[in-house]
């Protein structure tokens, strides 16, 4: 399973988390966030996928923050359309949407972009497209029946690690967890220790 650690913004904070080798590290590219990067961005160990997270950005932007930044994945956190994320995918690099959860949701709806990016992402549905710092009802994922695999996100933090472990059991089809705001300390940075704590327990 596979480990991605999001919202980060301070080049030393990034550098300090590529050494616990997460999978994915994720830049937010969106000028709203709190966690928004205005500076260029660290080279980071290759076998770290450094990922731009983009809201309903025009193709051209996201492109130039590719080249800009050496992203290797790109995730999707507005309304984008299948074939806006399927002509990224043609730019050779790996698309991840994010798709907004909450007891209303018609997972149906992730069925249109099943051949049109490589992973999805469930997160919380709120105010803000993620970095809510709340869990949706991880029940509603037994609604989703495609074999495309997706991260799961939203409020995940040490508490969340024995729930976790017992969703595993159910034989979804979860590529890796996503974490952000539940590991940040005031300043938006985040903590290793509690990364580090996390990781062990999950042995990811």
């Amino acid at each position: 399973m596979k480990f991605k650690v999001c919202g980060l913004k301070e080049s030393a904070n990034m550098l300090d988390v590529s050494e616990l080798k997460p999978d994915y590290i994720g830049l937010i590219f969106w000028s709203k966030s709190k966690r928004f990067v205005k500076d260029s961005t660290p080279e980071l160990p290759n076998e770290i996928k450094k990922t731009g997270v983009f809201v309903d950005e025009n193709s051209a932007e996201i492109k130039n923050k590719i080249k800009e930044h050496s992203l290797k994945a790109i995730q999707l956190h507005g309304k984008e359309s299948p074939s806006f994320c399927k002509n990224l995918m043609s730019s050779k690099i790996e698309v991840i949407k994010s798709f907004s959860i909450d007891n209303e949701f018609d997972f149906s709806v992730v069925n249109e972009y099943k051949d049109s990016c490589n992973l999805f992402l469930f997160d919380t549905k709120s105010d803000l497209p993620g970095g809510s710092g709340i869990s949706f009802d991880w029940e509603l994922l037994k609604k989703y029946n495609l074999e495309k695999p997706f991260f799961l996100s939203g409020g995940i933090g040490i508490d969340s690690t024995k729930k976790i472990l017992d969703l595993l059991t159910n034989n979804l089809p979860i590529h890796g967890i996503d974490v952000n705001s539940k590991f940040e300390n005031e300043d938006t940075l985040k903590d290793i220790g509690k990364l580090k704590e996390f990781k062990k327990i999950l042995r990811l």
